[in-house]
């Protein structure tokens, strides 16, 4: 299982472990999360196995600083060890579990404008599918499964199986697109940070995260008409104008998706939750 320092990662393991699995933890190594994933993996069912891992990595010219390709190296790390443990040489197949709400998951833009690489898809199950393809063709015995791909992230906690160990250890976990940016500390306006808040508020257990731009509903810049809350504000408007369908447009329209009726409910409560989020800071 790849195991960051995220919410999504610290459930699924949770998860994993009470349901009787003896999962490997790999982790990609980060500045401000390396601490987290160890000491989750450690306090997890009296620990698990974990290794972390660092590509340290340096194309010549020009470096890439947006990290798009992250993912696709965190899930390299995955299949190298998958492939290397004694189960897999003994023929079986190995489940290779990426844990990511499915919200997130999909990540529908929010506006019109926010497409392409403004709206990153790296656990979208269009992309997970494609990865699996590339595995079976080369006859690699590993199975990918996201057992969130339903589930929005206030349902991961209200689900998970070890809810006192999910309280003492939520609020350290990391959410925040701009974590380290702010000096390790969760900018709380973010779409992830967004997400997170409004996870917490279903979960309806205290958040004693420490977010830089607490009151969203401030009216300037810095709250309320930040862009990425400005443009979650949008989506929900547009929904309650015009529904569900037409806000989405072609987001589920990819061909490996297949019937989309549970993912079209899932990203109607994923918004929803986003909504009562708003709804308790004033945002308009």
């Amino acid at each position: 299982m790849l195991l960051s320092g995220g919410l999504d990662s610290l459930v699924g393991l949770i998860d994993l472990v009470e349901e009787g699995a003896r999962p490997l933890a790999i982790s990609q190594i980060v500045r401000g999360d390396a601490e987290k994933q160890a000491e989750f993996a450690r306090k997890i069912g009296g620990g698990v196995r974990h290794l972390q891992l660092n590509h340290n990595g340096h194309a010549p010219g020009t470096e890439e600083a947006s990290q798009r390709a992250r993912s696709l190296i965190f899930i390299a790390f995955g299949l190298l060890v998958a492939t290397t443990i004694e189960r897999y040489d003994r023929g079986e197949m190995v489940p290779f579990y990426v844990c990511e709400n499915g919200f997130i998951a999909l990540n529908p833009p929010l506006t019109g404008a926010r497409i392409g690489s403004l709206s990153t898809r790296t656990a979208h199950p269009e992309f997970l599918t494609r990865i699996q393809g590339l595995l079976d063709a080369s006859d690699l015995r590993v199975r990918i499964n996201n057992p969130y791909r339903l589930k929005t992230k206030g349902e991961m906690m209200l689900a998970c199986l070890d809810q006192e160990l999910l309280k003492e250890e939520a609020a350290r976990s990391t959410s925040c697109g701009r974590f380290q940016r702010y000096n390790y500390h969760h900018c709380g306006r973010c779409v992830p940070c967004q997400v997170r808040r409004a996870a917490f508020l279903t979960w309806q257990h205290p958040d004693a995260t420490e977010y830089i731009y607490e009151e969203l509903g401030k009216a300037d810049s810095d709250h309320a008409a930040f862009d990425d809350v400005r443009a979650a504000a949008m989506a929900i408007t547009e929904v309650g104008n015009d529904g569900l369908d037409a806000w989405l447009g072609s987001a589920l329209s990819m061909p490996s998706i297949g019937d989309v009726t549970e993912l079209r409910a899932l990203v109607e409560r994923g918004l929803a939750e986003i909504a009562v989020l708003h709804q308790a800071y004033g945002v308009q």
